[in-house]
């Protein structure tokens, strides 16, 4: 019996020894502590900016499917619109227009580019597979291949389906 009332007694003590220790410990922060401060903090930058184009907007500059490839529409929000190139039942490339306002560094890069589509700086990015024209020094149309079977000539051509006279057209 006096070994039962031992053991009842040791438990509790166990117990707070256990809850001291571990509330005591300093935790390591989390990897995301910082991103979640620079981003939600005063003065962070806006995500998206104020005179952003509405996405939906962009959805009639996009090319048709065609010569058994479909085009399904698959992001939709202010200032982007994004669009998958299907063969197959496989997708092979992304379609998308953006509006730089958001992230002007990205026209940014098009002032290097000495080749043209339409009179349009071309970009061609071959370490992430991705192709792009800035049209008005603002939007950028872009063909990302998710296939190898999706070349470099493949992405011009299909940049070349845009209604790049179109979208010139906005403000």
């Amino acid at each position: 019996m006096i070994v039962s009332n031992w053991r009842k007694a040791l438990l509790p003590i166990l117990l707070s020894v256990v809850l001291l220790f571990s509330a005591c410990s300093s935790k390591e922060p989390s990897k995301y502590a910082q991103v979640q401060k620079d981003t939600t903090g005063r003065g962070a930058p806006v995500a998206v900016a104020k005179n952003a184009e509405a996405g939906g907007d962009f959805n009639k500059f996009f090319p048709e499917g065609s010569a058994g490839y479909a085009r399904v529409f698959s992001q939709e929000k202010k200032g982007f619109a994004e669009a998958k190139l299907n063969k197959g039942g496989k997708n092979v490339a992304v379609l998308s227009i953006s509006d730089t306002s958001s992230v002007p560094g990205t026209a940014k890069k098009y002032e290097k580019s000495i080749s043209k589509l339409n009179n349009y700086p071309l970009l061609d990015e071959p370490a992430v597979k991705s192709t792009g024209v800035l049209v008005n020094n603002r939007f950028q149309v872009k063909v990302a291949s998710r296939d190898p079977s999706f070349t470099a000539e493949d992405r011009q051509l299909w940049l070349q389906k845009f209604n790049l006279g179109g979208l010139s057209t906005l403000k």
